[in-house]
Parts: C-alpha cells; sequence; structure tokens
C-alpha cells in the first residue's frame, strides 16, 4: 500500500516573537526610546508595531512620538536599541528546539521568514543558539523589495524551498506576517505572542509551538 502523501513539502517559521522570545528584549528598547522622547510605551502601542517593518513602522513610531519628519530615524534608533537588548535576551520560545528537532528528523524542508534586518534576524538566532544550518533558507525584511504584509517574503522563501505555497506551512504570531503569508497562498498556523493579539485571518491557530498543529505521513 503506498505511503499517504504528507500534507505539508516545507515549513517556515517567522523569527521575532514566534521562533525566538526576542518581545521582550523589543519592548525593552520600546519602553527606552520612548521615555526619551516623553512617552509611555503601552500595550497598546505594542499591538499596534507588532510584526511592521519598513515604511509602516516608520509611520506608526512617527504617528505615535509625536514626530511626523523623523520616521526613518526613529526606527532606525529603534533597531539600534532593539539589537542590545535581543543581543543578551533572546531566547528560544517553549516548544521551537524540540519542533525543529521533529521536523528535521521528519526531513522536513524549513525555512525561515523575518520582517527585521539581517543583523538582527543574526542577531537573535546567535544569541539563542538556533543555527541557520537548520534551515534551507533564511530571509530578512531587507533582503525582499516590500516586507510584510507584501506577499514577497513568503513567495521568494517558498522559491528556495522548492515549495508550493499551498504546501507551505507558516507559522507566525502577528496580524502583519499572516496577512503576507496568507497574500502569498501559504497554510497559516497563527501563535500570538502579545496579550490581546487576534490572529483570526490565520487558517488555524495553536496556543504554543508545543501545540502548532503540523502533520506529516
Amino acid at each position: 500500500m503506498p505511503t499517504e502523501r504528507r500534507r505539508f513539502d516545507a515549513v517556515v517559521f517567522d523569527n521575532d516573537g514566534l521562533l525566538l522570545e526576542t518581545e521582550g528584549a523589543w519592548t525593552l528598547a520600546e519602553e527606552r526610546m520612548f521615555a526619551a522622547y516623553g512617552k509611555v510605551f503601552t500595550i497598546e502601542h505594542k499591538r499596534e508595531l507588532l510584526g511592521k517593518a519598513g515604511a509602516p513602522a516608520e509611520a506608526v513610531l512617527a504617528n505615535l512620538l509625536e514626530r511626523p519628519d523623523d520616521g526613518p530615524a526613529l526606527l532606525r534608533e529603534l533597531q539600534a536599541m532593539a539589537l542590545e537588548q535581543i543581543g543578551r535576551l533572546a531566547q528560544p520560545r517553549p516548544g521551537a528546539v524540540e519542533l525543529l528537532a521533529r521536523l528535521r528528523h521528519e526531513r522536513m524542508p524549513l525555512g525561515l521568514a523575518s520582517n527585521a534586518t539581517r543583523v538582527l534576524v543574526d542577531r537573535a538566532l546567535a544569541t539563542a543558539g538556533i543555527s541557520q544550518e537548520l534551515f534551507v533558507a533564511t530571509l530578512a525584511g531587507d533582503e525582499v523589495a516590500h516586507p510584510k504584509p507584501a506577499p514577497d517574503i513568503y513567495l521568494a522563501i517558498c522559491e528556495a524551498l522548492d515549495s508550493e505555497p499551498a504546501r507551505t506551512a507558516v507559522l507566525e504570531d502577528s496580524p502583519t506576517g499572516v496577512a503576507a503569508a496568507r497574500a502569498a497562498g501559504c497554510f497559516v498556523i497563527g501563535i500570538p505572542s502579545v496579550p490581546g493579539v487576534v490572529l483570526d485571518a490565520a487558517s488555524v491557530t495553536a496556543p504554543s509551538l508545543a501545540l502548532a498543529p503540523l502533520w506529516s505521513a
């Protein structure tokens, strides 16, 4: 009897807040930056910034900090502060190491697609002790023309993995990331990392990586 075809041909992980616990590091950077501009960083601000990069992140920061002409400079400042904190605090999220090991054991091609810049991705993975050799391909937000919520990064990572989007499972923790993966045509598993964030556009949701509904033959 032939073996049943497994559900997915590849699995792609988001990085910040999904594969790695870095949101605490980002929050520290955000709190300190907002304080420097005489503002108090709140959970509502956290939800508004979650998963954003490039021009959307610049616009949010410029609005929240009431500095309409300084978006690009504000984002660069926040990224520099986050890099320092991530270099101290990044660690795998619960279930991450075990899930990576299981998928590798099943010879599942793995990818990583992050909206963060390459330098932030590399620092986070190194600090958390996650080898990039686990992945067939990794992509950062500054390596594609348009970051999430545009589908560019997921279309590119599917091509690198030689996997059709519909046969690719993406794990995401933010509405921005879910929107990007859905726009690319991927199956999206939403695993929230910030309280109050709703991922109702995901194909399915799960409370943690340990319970992510990934099936294989």
